[in-house]
């Protein structure tokens, strides 16, 4: 699990939980523990690290149930981490398609093997469970940009530390309400399925907006840049206008205008790639 990675939230109203849920969440608010979303990053790419250190590697992550918590208008909502579900389902995307000789080198063959079978197990004990969070090393998924508007960008370059070169409160964050979020989605879906020969784009737009379906109108959605502000400078961070060019690339898609829309994407892609270029780094 690397630090540079971004992150898509959903925050829901504690009116979404249920039951011995819904005790556990008020509980949990009571106690006033939810760490910042940095914090927790930084607590889950430990445990991941914990477990792949372990011998015999345990891979999943044990980590205590935390959720972020934020408050809107006077409501509380909570973005649960749901950790361990979060690990299966990663597990088995990664496994998916690479031979074990090339898989071993990361993973048990059993635990990877059984990803699964160990994934079906855990929704079957926790049925009302669903990931509220969705990851992406490296950079942030195009398909992501969707959902939110450029007006509701909000950029903090942070400060470095007394006695240190380390920069604490350093973000790039967009949030929008749901409903918001589920309109911009269909509008994109009804531009694409009209312009887009490329069915891998428009499949992946219909997986968000699945995935979005599955929570309360009432919440809300959160794009976080996460780790990667730190490898953008402070004029990089400012003048990352992703959301504005996605949003310009659909418009002018829509008006049959390829041109622009081709300029557009070229402009997004390029950011998302000069991050991507970082991994490899010598």
């Amino acid at each position: 699990m690397t630090a540079h990675a971004a992150f898509l939230r959903v925050y829901e109203p504690l009116a979404a939980f249920e039951g011995e849920h819904r005790r556990q969440w008020e509980d949990y608010l009571s106690a006033g523990v939810a760490p910042s979303p940095a914090v927790g990053a930084a607590m889950e790419r430990e445990a991941a690290l914990r477990a792949g250190a372990h011998r015999p590697p345990r891979v999943l992550p044990e980590l205590a149930e935390h959720a972020y918590v934020t408050d809107v208008d006077g409501m509380t909502l909570l973005c649960p981490w749901r950790t361990r579900l979060r690990a299966l389902e990663a597990l088995e995307e990664f496994a998916e398609d690479l031979p074990d000789v090339v898989l071993e080198a990361f993973a048990p063959l059993g635990l990877a093997a059984g990803a699964s079978e160990a994934l079906d197990a855990h929704r079957e004990a926790h049925p009302h469970e669903r990931s509220h969070q969705q990851s992406s090393a490296w950079h942030v998924p195009l398909r992501w940009f969707v959902l939110v508007d450029a007006e509701e960008r909000v950029v903090n370059v942070g400060a470095a530390d007394p006695g240190s070169t380390r920069v604490s409160g350093r973000s790039l964050v967009y949030r929008t309400a749901m409903s918001r979020a589920r309109r911009r989605t269909a509008r994109a879906l009804a531009v694409l399925r009209r312009t887009v020969d490329d069915g891998v784009i428009t499949a992946g737009v219909e997986d968000l907006g699945r995935w979005l379906e599955e929570f309360h109108p009432r919440s809300l959605v959160e794009l976080d840049y996460g780790g990667l502000v730190h490898l953008l400078d402070d004029a990089e961070l400012h003048n990352d206008e992703s959301a504005r060019d996605v949003a310009g690339a659909l418009v002018a898609l829509g008006a049959g205008d390829e041109s622009a829309a081709g300029a557009a994407y070229a402009r997004v892609t390029a950011r998302m790639k000069a991050l991507q270029a970082v991994e490899s780094a010598n």
